[in-house]
């Protein structure tokens, strides 16, 4: 194989667990096409599946996810934590290995173009699949959520790119486009104060927050760029989290972010009760956070598994559920199923 494709889809289900794996089984059955991982998380109802292969086969894989995903999920009857607009919320495609991002421009329009005249799915392009500047960002495609989906696709600017232009309230609307890697990273607070959440999270973001002065409004700049953040509640663990998209981790990586995460709960009397990775990361996040906590303590060893094992311990990554190396680094999974 030359070209590599990976798709890492995000299901508005989290707790029907026949459903779960009928969208894998409907992955799966794709020869050609590795499902890397499942991450499924009860309390936001929503599962992301990463999985790899060839790209026309990845395309393939992902209109039959699709497909079952409306088929099975009832939005009407969906609620959750994360913000959501459709059963297959968000299905992303990232090129990996021998491939340009023109090429997943076009499998990325391809495959919207299948969804919307096959299943009749409203599909949305994003990031750089999207004609128009103002449709790049998801929260700004998702905002309103699936309760305002309705109301936004009767406005002439937010008309579907493919699909029907009728509002369906049993699946929704999907975003499907080409991306970079991305890492999905929520860490969470010795707190179930989700106001302080929102706090860190409004610093944290790119986008930063508004602060009204005197009756005036002003924009304040967050601390981190190439980072998105909101603060919830995770029922799972019982405690608030802030919730992070690292955009460019080469520019935001997860020990930037948990440091920065670190000093902005000092600020306000929280401490950080560990972290989990949504989906996979690549190697050189863990890498770098290894060296950074080996050198907190003044040790300077270049054994890749010593690192990795302090980049665990330093991130918390392995304090709210089981961190196995070899199932969520990228490179690992890719090397384990022969890509």
């Amino acid at each position: 194989m030359n070209q590599l494709l990976e798709c890492v889809p995000n299901f508005s289900e989290g707790r029907n667990t026949t459903t779960i794996n009928t969208i894998a089984a409907a992955i799966a059955s794709v020869e050609g096409v590795a499902l890397l991982h499942v991450d499924v998380s009860p309390a936001a109802n929503r599962t992301v599946m990463t999985f790899a292969g060839a790209p026309q086969q990845v395309v393939l894989a992902a209109f039959n996810a699709i497909k079952v995903a409306a088929e099975l999920i009832d939005m009407s009857q969906q609620d959750g934590v994360h913000p959501r607009i459709g059963a297959t919320d968000v299905c992303p495609l990232v090129p990996l290995r021998e491939m340009t991002m023109e090429e997943a421009v076009a499998c990325s329009k391809s495959l919207g173009k299948m969804v919307g005249e096959n299943l009749q799915v409203p599909v949305y392009l994003y990031e750089y699949s999207a004609d128009k500047d103002y449709r790049r960002s998801l929260p700004v495609i998702r905002k309103g959520q699936y309760e305002g989906l309705s109301d936004k696709m009767q406005q002439p600017e937010w008309y579907p790119d493919f699909g029907s232009q009728t509002f369906n309230p049993k699946y929704g609307a999907t975003v499907i486009g080409a991306r970079d890697i991305l890492v999905a990273f929520n860490i969470s607070l010795h707190t179930d104060d989700v106001q302080k959440a929102h706090w860190i999270a409004q610093r944290l973001r790119e986008s930063g927050y508004t602060q009204t002065i005197d009756g005036h409004k002003y924009k304040v700049a967050g601390a981190l760029p190439k980072l998105r953040a909101i603060g919830w509640y995770m029922a799972d663990y019982q405690q608030a989290q802030v919730s992070l998209n690292l955009l460019d981790y080469r520019i935001t990586s997860p020990l930037k972010a948990w440091n920065e995460c670190a000093r902005l709960g000092a600020e306000i009397g929280v401490t950080l009760a560990g972290s989990e990775l949504i989906g996979l990361m690549p190697e050189a996040c863990l890498l770098e956070a290894g060296i950074f906590a080996q050198q907190q303590k003044g040790l300077m060893h270049n054994n890749q598994e010593e690192l990795i094992a302090a980049a665990i311990e330093y991130l918390g990554l392995n304090k709210l559920k089981p961190f196995d190396p070899n199932e969520k680094i990228l490179e690992y999974k890719l090397k384990s199923v022969g890509y």
